[in-house]
């Protein structure tokens, strides 16, 4: 941990700063979870050990509980599960996910002391836990949370004061990440990197963190890599400057970001985005052409931002009812009314744009779900960072979708744009990365091949998919879903 000091921030606490100089893409540190558990929604579909999503799981013959991809998984995971599989099994039920977590964390602790790693720059008696700021709600989960706790922790283990109990859920409860499965496409836990929490928020960071699992498919368990995080420049970091990282998502406008890191977080956010609102006129405004507005008045952009608003809250219910036909209807009918009254940045329509994007690709109706994905990508290279992963996220979509629809020419400029973003934010040995250049070196073949002769070109492709009949894709999940929700908050 050569590469970065702790120090006090003004007006945020302490903080990390780089003592040398990063670029765009280089990884500052990694770090290995202390304890990570699975979800509780997910525990019979992903393994407790690698973290991979996998159609069969082999159970933990003990406590039944615990699932793991193979004997190597198993193996691997053992020294966490070790404690928590006679635990459940004396307890006769499993607890919820933070109790887990949270047992997983004391009994590491009690086992190597409050430093588990020569990196380790803080222990986790000296995070904060936030527990004097909580609303009454929250303190009564978390006294629920502790009672249950006790009645879990076996009594052979060694005991622990109330206030100690509480502070490691306190840490969790503002402190805790979510880990994504092996591709990096979905959270399905939650795990504890002391480090990271170190890590201060700026609404336009100069980092961001990703999941990088490493070697997760090993046979021998020597050779099994740890859950690890790390910590990328997005772009140049001069010696001495401050590390941060976004806990929310820049596209929600200033004031539900100030909300949401006063409820969630307990801090006032004082950077310059929120103080100046930059970029909430193009997140909630009118609609321009070549920078200038056109007709629509200010009450005209209030009522179709209202419309909008009611029709996303329809249109989540259809979703989850998966009823998609009927998110389809809702969304055109939204789009076709609001579209020549709101911005191309509007955030409101870019929903709309992004889910039926993700909805007509899953029906495969796919030019129209590559129109739609095309506008989402162009909204967001206005509003985002340029290295941002969520804008990478989306340009890998489009590509994919414009793919789908023949649209070669599009299709390689939107995967070769995701790739070099991912290049950034994830590394070239991210999975993700490996599967968009695999993407991309596929479609520059392709789009040779359409330039010498485009009637060649889309035969031999139709002639291929006929061959191998187009799978269904996968159900579309909510949009605030994914790589925008990494830092984990209890619901």
């Amino acid at each position: 941990m050569e590469t970065v000091a702790i120090f006090d921030s003004p007006g945020k606490g302490r903080g990390l700063k780089a003592t040398k100089e990063f670029w765009a893409g280089d990884v500052i540190f990694s770090e290995a979870s202390i304890a990570a558990v699975v979800f509780d929604s997910l525990a019979e579909r992903i393994c407790h050990s690698c973290f991979r999503r996998q159609e069969k799981l082999q159970r933990c013959g003990q406590c039944k509980f615990a699932h793991y991809c193979d004997r190597t998984c198993q193996r691997a995971g053992w020294a966490e599960h070790k404690l928590e599989c006679s635990a459940i099994k004396a307890y006769g039920k499993v607890p919820n996910e933070n109790i887990r977590v949270v047992a997983r964390i004391m009994w590491r602790l009690d086992k190597e002391g409050s430093t588990v790693s020569d990196m380790q720059l803080t222990t986790l008696d000296e995070l904060e836990d936030h527990i004097a700021d909580m609303p009454e709600d929250d303190l009564k989960e978390l006294k629920v949370d502790i009672h249950n706790f006790l009645d879990y922790w076996p009594h052979n283990s060694k005991q622990h004061t109330i206030d100690d109990i509480s502070h490691i859920f306190g840490v969790i409860n503002c402190n805790g990440f979510s880990v994504s499965d092996q591709r990096g496409l979905q959270a399905v836990g939650v795990g504890l990197f002391p480090n990271l929490c170190l890590v201060n928020h700026d609404c336009w960071p100069n980092c961001t963190v990703i999941l990088n699992h490493g070697n997760q498919s090993a046979v021998n368990t020597m050779f099994h890599s740890q859950r690890r995080i790390e910590l990328r420049a997005l772009g140049k970091i001069a010696e001495g400057e401050e590390l941060t990282v976004a806990y929310v998502d820049f596209l929600n406008l200033s004031e539900e970001r100030q909300r949401l890191l006063k409820t969630q977080y307990f801090f006032d956010c004082t950077c310059e985005d929120c103080k100046n609102r930059i970029k909430d006129d193009m997140k909630i405004g009118g609609r321009e052409e070549d920078g200038v507005k056109v007709s629509p008045s200010e009450e005209q952009v209030k009522e179709a931002t209202d419309y909008c608003f009611q029709m996303l809250e329809k249109m989540e219910k259809a979703r989850l009812n998966g009823d998609y036909h009927e998110v389809v209807k809702i969304c055109r009918e939204c789009i076709e009314k609001t579209e020549p009254v709101l911005a191309d940045t509007h955030i409101y329509l870019l929903r709309m744009w992004s889910t039926m994007s993700e909805v007509q690709a899953y029906l495969q109706y796919f030019d129209d779900a590559a129109d739609y994905a095309r506008k989402m990508v162009e909204g967001y290279m206005k509003l985002y960072h340029p290295n941002n992963a969520a804008l990478g996220m989306a340009a890998m979509r489009a590509g994919v979708t414009h793919w789908q629809a023949g649209q070669i020419e599009v299709a390689h400029g939107m995967i070769c744009k995701a790739y070099a973003i991912l290049m950034v934010t994830h590394g070239p040995t991210h999975p993700i990365t490996k599967d968009l250049d695999a993407m991309r070196i596929q479609t520059e073949m392709e789009l040779r091949m359409f330039k010498q002769n485009e009637y060649v070109y889309h035969s031999m492709r139709e002639a291929a998919l006929k061959n191998k009949p187009m799978t269904m894709m996968h159900e579309p999940k909510s949009v605030e879903e994914g790589i925008k929700n990494l830092f984990h908050r209890r619901k």
